[in-house]
């Protein structure tokens, strides 16, 4: 009798346990949260002029219409940004998640802000060379480039230690 109430007891969702989010499922959700966040506040750097550059910029080279440059495309941008940074997270999962240094997000978020505004630029018809760009601008997207390298770095890492330490088994007192 008492084994049986044992086994309805386990069967109640309150005493499941939960099963922890697996390791790429961390990464994936730092990568959607880092690109909305960031480029949310991107956003509102651009609402105070801060800088000449908003996230809509993403759109530009693909949708047609005046609507892009309102508030939905705004934000359209931003979920936009927030889904490619999935892609620029497990980026830096597969290269770089062994660095436990700030340094390398640093320098991730460096690279990054590089290739949109010197590799990229020619794809987006609205974004001035960098020669041209007003020195707020520059100033202002290094700086959220860079918040953002370290966000995604200092998540990834943190997590991959974590999971080492998890995995490592405990030294023994002999």
């Amino acid at each position: 009798m008492e084994d049986q109430q044992q086994k309805q007891d386990q069967k109640l969702e309150q005493n499941k346990k939960e099963q922890p989010m697996s390791f790429l499922a961390k990464v994936i959700v730092t990568g959607l949260f880092g690109g909305i966040f960031w480029s949310l506040l991107a956003y509102f750097s651009y609402i105070f002029s801060f800088t000449e550059i908003s996230p809509n910029l993403v759109l530009q080279p693909w949708a047609v219409g005046d609507w892009k440059d309102g508030t939905l495309g705004q934000f359209i941008g931003i979920s936009i940004i927030g889904l490619l940074s999935i892609g620029v997270a497990l980026i830096y999962y597969a290269f770089l998640k062994k660095f436990q240094s700030i340094w390398a997000g640093i320098f991730f978020g460096v690279a990054l802000w590089a290739i949109v505004f010197y590799v990229l630029n020619p794809i987006f018809p609205d974004l001035k060379s960098v020669a041209e760009l007003e020195r707020n601008t520059i100033i202002t997207t290094i700086c959220f480039y860079v918040l953002y390298g370290v966000f995604i770095g200092y998540s990834i890492s943190f997590e991959a230690s974590e999971m080492n330490q998890q995995t490592e088994p405990a030294p023994s007192n002999n």
